[in-house]
C-alpha cells in the first residue's frame, strides 16, 4: 500500500466529499447568490450556512476572474490604443475600466428612506 505524505493528510477529508447539485428555479439561485454577496462568501459557503453546516473556508484575496483569448486581445488593444501582446498594459487599462465601472454604480447600502 502507498503511504500519502503527511503533508496531503488533510487532503483526505476532502477528497472523500460528494459534490451535491441542487436543480432549482431561478429566483432561489438569485436569492443564494446575493445572500453570499451581501456576506461576502461562495455561494457554497452561503448555503452550508442555510443548511447549518459549518464552514471551513479560509477568507481567500478578493478578486474577479475573466478568461481572454487571443482575440479577445486584440479587441481589447484596439479599444485601449494598446498593443495586443502588452499584456500587461491592457491588463491595467482593464483594472481601471473595472474601476470607473464601480464608481458609476450606485451604491446599494446608500438609499435614504
Amino acid at each position: 500500500m502507498v503511504r500519502s505524505s503527511p503533508r496531503w493528510t488533510g487532503s483526505d477529508a476532502a477528497l472523500r466529499s460528494l459534490q451535491v447539485a441542487f436543480d432549482v428555479e431561478k429566483q432561489v439561485i438569485d436569492a443564494v447568490r446575493y445572500a453570499a454577496f451581501r456576506n461576502q462568501c461562495s455561494p457554497s459557503d452561503q448555503i452550508r450556512h442555510i443548511l447549518g453546516l459549518p464552514c471551513t473556508t479560509k477568507p481567500v484575496r478578493p478578486r474577479l476572474t475573466v478568461s481572454l483569448s487571443d482575440a479577445d486581445y486584440a479587441l481589447l488593444g484596439e479599444r485601449f490604443g494598446l498593443a495586443a501582446d502588452d499584456r500587461r498594459k491592457i491588463k491595467e487599462a482593464l483594472h481601471e475600466a473595472l474601476i470607473a465601472f464601480a464608481m458609476r454604480q450606485k451604491a446599494p447600502d446608500t438609499d435614504t428612506a
